[in-house]
C-alpha cells in the first residue's frame, strides 16, 4: 500500500471515530451514566388549609328580638340568657328566657291570649342533627290563656339541659298557641300558631383545648 492510500484509510479511520462519538452523544445518556442517582426535585406541594366552619349563635351579643306573624296576630319576642356565652358547655343547665307582646289586626277590641309555649331543644353536630331533648311546655293555667295583647306581656325562662359532647351547637324550636277573640265581647275564639327557631353555640369545656392539643 502505498502512502497516499494509507492517508485516506488514516482520514476514514478519523471520521467514522467522529460520527460513532456523535451517534452517543445525541442518542440518551451515555453507558456509563446508566444507575445514576436521579436529582431530587426541589419543588414542593402543599395541601392549602380549610378554615372551620363558624358557628352560628343567635345570642352571640347577648340577646335576639324576633317578630313573628300568625293569622291576624303579630307577636314581639325578645330572647336572651342569664348564663354567659362561654358557660353554654355540653353539661351545663343553659337558661333561656324570653319576654312577649302582641298586637293584633284589625284591631277592634278583641284580646290576645297565649293558650301554650313549648321549646324543644335540638343537638347539632359535625353529621347534623342530633336526638332531640325532652319537650319543655308551659300550658296556661288559665282559661282561655295568658293575656299577651300589649301592653301586657308574657315572660317564662326554659332551661336547655345536657347535650352530648360533640354538639356544637342547639337549635330551639319555639311554638305558640294565641286564641283571639273573635269580637270584644265574644266568648268564640279563633285558634293561631307561630313559631321560632333560636340557634346558640355550645362553648368547649374549660380544659378541652389544651387536652386536644397535647
Amino acid at each position: 500500500m502505498g502512502p497516499h492510500r494509507r492517508a485516506v484509510a488514516g482520514a476514514a479511520s478519523c471520521a467514522l471515530a467522529v460520527t460513532l462519538a456523535l451517534g452517543l452523544t445525541g442518542c440518551g445518556p451515555a453507558p456509563w451514566d446508566f444507575g445514576a442517582e436521579p436529582t431530587p426535585s426541589t419543588s414542593t406541594s402543599s395541601t392549602p388549609s380549610v378554615a372551620p366552619t363558624p358557628v352560628p349563635n343567635d345570642l352571640s351579643s347577648g340577646s335576639t328580638e324576633r317578630e313573628l306573624v300568625a293569622g291576624a296576630v303579630a307577636a314581639s319576642v325578645d330572647y336572651w340568657s342569664n348564663l354567659s356565652m362561654d358557660r353554654w358547655t355540653a353539661e351545663a343547665l343553659k337558661p333561656v328566657s324570653l319576654s312577649m307582646t302582641t298586637t293584633v289586626t284589625p284591631d277592634d277590641g278583641q284580646k290576645v291570649y297565649l293558650q301554650r309555649a313549648v321549646m324543644v331543644a335540638v343537638p347539632q353536630g359535625p353529621d347534623g342533627a342530633m336526638a332531640p331533648l325532652e319537650a319543655q311546655i308551659d300550658q296556661s293555667s288559665v282559661a282561655p290563656g295568658y293575656l299577651v295583647l300589649a301592653p301586657y306581656s308574657y315572660s317564662q325562662t326554659f332551661n336547655v339541659g345536657s347535650v352530648p359532647a360533640d354538639a356544637t351547637h342547639v337549635q330551639l324550636q319555639f311554638s305558640y298557641d294565641f286564641l283571639v277573640q273573635t269580637t270584644p265581647t265574644s266568648n268564640e275564639f279563633a285558634k293561631q300558631t307561630a313559631s321560632d327557631t333560636v340557634t346558640v353555640a355550645i362553648a368547649a369545656a374549660a380544659g378541652t383545648e389544651s387536652d386536644s392539643e397535647g
